[in-house]
């Protein structure tokens, strides 16, 4: 019988449960809050680098698109000042950031995938123990 207890795949199944667990745990704040802020700060600023760093050369499209960008910004600030008047009246929650979609979405995406992979390392000892026991019926009958 081949000892599939040590094999790469089962390792790599162990490292990777281990791994999204303590990712999971840093990014919702559970070990202390402030890893939850830091995780944060640091998607803010990889998100920033990376829109910082492109740049293209200026066409027609491009100016038209700058124009649009310039609309979008003007809409946005038209947005903020209704939500400030909203607010003032009591018609929106005092902080829209909160939304579970968007402020909490990384811890979700870690908890879906650590029961992803917790799912598949049952899945597979489940089959292995199967094995094993199919594999002593077969030696069992093979010797007598």
């Amino acid at each position: 019988m081949v000892a599939t207890e040590h094999s790469l795949y089962h390792s790599l199944l162990r490292v990777s449960a281990l791994t999204l667990t303590l990712t999971l745990l840093f990014v919702s704040g559970t070990i202390h809050p402030l890893t939850s802020r830091v995780t944060t700060q640091a998607e803010r600023y990889l998100a920033t680098t990376i829109s910082a760093t492109a740049g293209v050369a200026p066409t027609e499209l491009n100016q038209i698109t700058a124009a649009l960008t310039e609309q979008q910004g003007e809409l946005d600030e038209r947005e903020a000042t209704l939500r400030e008047r909203e607010l003032a009246l009591g018609l929106q929650a005092a902080d829209p950031e909160r939304n579970w979609l968007t402020a909490e979405l990384t811890t979700w995406l870690n908890s879906a995938l650590l029961f992803i992979v917790l799912v598949l390392l049952l899945i597979n000892y489940v089959l292995d123990l199967r094995y094993r026991r199919h594999d002593r019926v077969d030696s069992a009958q093979h010797a007598t």
